[in-house]
């Protein structure tokens, strides 16, 4: 939707294979623009990748880029950011993506305190120790080609540090660069970063349980500006509570109850009496009659059985404070299983009348009986 977007380069560390291929060739075929997939030779850092593919991305004769951290959900106000950078009549400007979080969770992200008027930002620090600012780096950056100049400062620095510490054991790199600590802490109050403040929902995605939360703020998105992309109760459909997608090749039972919060996707089978609420069902899953499904993923092509409950336990941010962000949970807590939502890998077969609560069970699985806080291998 960006006016003048030219193409879109996914970036990262890992292997490309089959499905990442299917998924770029239909992706290009839909959006009617180039996409590709440059793998990085080492984990690079947020700033290294793109400082390594500036060639790749100059190559067009971009006049400017945004650079997206992959595990954000959100709004994306890109053609804003650019209108904002636009009325700065900055040529040469970047603009950081910035939203508001409570005095607590802002410790857990990138800081930044801007001028109030201007919105210059001023100064920078990556995940302090003591507060700074309410105002968080979202992870979405509007950059021109001139962000290289800062970035191969970096590294030029890096490897005149690293020639000193030759004692060193070798696996440090100069070409690994962080944007947030290595570029955004010297540009600040340099006068050429800034930063758009967006109300537009925003979460990051740290684990396989915020996906939930991730589907809540899209679906409630699609409620405001594609309605006519959710379900709706009809005669001799299923009951449809709150915000539902259903992917049009899904056989849904008119006696299910489906929401608020569950998305339904291609070629899924439910059965009679089936309930899910806060659920995401994957390509191919299959939920006979009367299963029970809560707070969880089911992956693909994998089977419930009659009358089986599966539930997990969510970990939403706080819904009376309209800054709270969900939190990064780790897996373990005291030395057991954080609770949190059920995931079922793909191909997982659980068999009738069991119950399976706040588990994480692996690909390929035939379960034969209940399971309760458990990572099943």
């Amino acid at each position: 939707q960006v006016p003048g977007m030219k193409e879109i380069l996914l970036m990262g560390f890992y292997q490309p294979h089959e499905a990442l291929g299917r998924f770029l060739v239909s992706a290009q075929q839909e959006f009617k623009i180039p996409i590709r997939y440059l793998q990085e030779y080492a984990a690079l850092g947020t700033g290294g990748g793109i400082y390594h593919f500036r060639d790749q991305i100059l190559s067009g004769g971009a006049e400017a880029f945004f650079v997206l951290n992959a595990d954000v959900c959100s709004e994306f106000p890109l053609q804003e950011m650019l209108e904002f950078r636009q009325r700065h009549g900055d040529a040469h400007g970047f603009v950081i993506l910035g939203t508001t979080a409570n005095r607590t969770q802002a410790l857990n992200y990138g800081c930044i305190v801007a001028n109030a008027d201007t919105q210059e930002v001023q100064h920078y620090v990556e995940k302090p120790s003591t507060f700074v600012s309410e105002i968080i780096n979202c992870g979405i950056y509007l950059f021109t080609p001139a962000i290289f100049q800062h970035i191969g400062e970096v590294f030029q620095r890096n490897q005149r540090e690293l020639v000193l510490e030759e004692s060193s054991n070798g696996w440090q790199r100069a070409e690994v660069i962080r944007l947030e600590q290595d570029v955004f802490t010297a540009l600040a109050g340099s006068g050429q970063l800034y930063v758009y403040k967006t109300d537009g929902f925003w979460s990051q995605i740290k684990s396989a349980g915020s996906a939930i939360y991730a589907s809540r703020l899209y679906l409630n998105q699609y409620s405001k500006n594609h309605p006519e992309r959710l379900a709706q109760n009809k005669p001799g459909g299923p009951v449809i509570r709150g915000n539902v997608y259903i992917h049009p090749t899904a056989s849904i039972d008119s006696t299910a109850v489906l929401g608020p919060n569950v998305s339904i996707g291609e070629g899924v089978t439910v059965g009679a009496g089936v309930r899910v609420r806060e659920s995401i069902v994957l390509h191919g899953a299959s939920l006979h009659d009367h299963t029970c499904v809560l707070n969880t993923i089911v992956g693909w092509d994998s089977t419930i059985g009659r009358w089986a409950r599966v539930e997990g336990t969510p970990s939403d941010p706080n819904p009376n404070d309209p800054y709270a962000k969900i939190d990064s949970e780790t897996l373990f807590r005291d030395g057991r299983l954080t609770p949190s939502i059920t995931i079922l890998g793909c191909s997982v077969t659980i068999p009738a009348e069991v119950v399976i609560l706040n588990s994480i069970v692996l690909p390929h699985k035939e379960l034969s009986r209940s399971y309760k806080n458990q990572i099943i291998l």
